[in-house]
């Protein structure tokens, strides 16, 4: 299992939200290259990179931050947050990002989700967050009347092979990711899921690992490690089968 520190970009600088909320914003770093290198330094194999402010703004505002993460690290690194077409896409990809991720895309613009399959194959993921099980997009602004489970066999058709589940109530409350959604989700989609949203503690990450066998392929832990409730070298042996 693959554990992905988060960083969180919002004006240039490293924070985390409460349940997506960007008043809620609690800084905890203004240097994301270095933060980046803290992680890859202690172990981390990949990195996941969330620019909030492009979001909600449609487009890419954290580009000099993203491309400052990428200059300071070996490890690949996931990109998402405001991606809404194929250029956004390409320019991304010429600067070093290993994947991209794309959320409200994925219920506005389907068809831009069919085309980056076919032009970038794996190394496309889809971002799906929900609410009370109904899929939120526009930075989590707005809630659909689609659950996660019929978007994401929706994208899988449209030929998506791997998605982000955030589950919006448990992000940022240290509450413990919604397991038993994240484990459905891929059971009952077919598709290798990264579960994201409230890990807090080594005993989640042992949850997650549990569901492995369900097509649960990784975690991504943000505030958990940037508060010292989790210990990136703990985590990292936990998920590569350590106890």
């Amino acid at each position: 299992m693959i554990i992905f520190p988060a960083i969180d970009l919002k004006e240039g600088q490293c924070v985390r939200l409460l349940e997506g909320r960007m008043d809620s914003a609690t800084v905890y770093s203004r240097d994301p290259g270095g933060t980046a290198r803290n992680w890859q330094e202690q172990g981390a194999s990949f990195i996941h990179v969330v620019d909030l402010d492009g979001a909600f703004a449609g487009k890419p505002r954290n580009r000099e931050a993203i491309r400052q993460i990428l200059e300071a690290v070996e490890v690949p690194v996931q990109v998402g947050g405001g991606i809404r077409d194929l250029e956004t896409m390409e320019e991304l990809f010429s600067m070093g990002v290993n994947r991209v991720i794309l959320g409200s895309a994925a219920i506005l613009k389907p068809e831009l989700v069919a085309e980056a399959g076919r032009r970038y194959g794996a190394k496309v993921l889809v971002g799906i967050d929900a609410r009370d099980g109904r899929v939120a997009i526009q930075g989590w602004g707005e809630t659909v009347s689609k659950t996660a489970l019929q978007l994401a066999r929706e994208v899988k058709e449209l030929g998506v092979q791997r998605i982000v589940f955030t589950d919006i109530r448990r992000d940022g409350r240290l509450s413990g990711p919604n397991l038993g959604a994240t484990g459905e989700l891929a059971r009952d989609s077919g598709l290798k899921v990264i579960a994201s949203g409230g890990v807090s503690s080594l005993e989640d990450i042992r949850a997650v690992k549990a569901l492995e066998k369900d097509g649960v392929e990784g975690a991504i832990v943000g505030k958990a490690l940037y508060t010292g409730a989790v210990k990136l070298p703990e985590a990292l042996a936990l998920a590569r089968g350590g106890v």
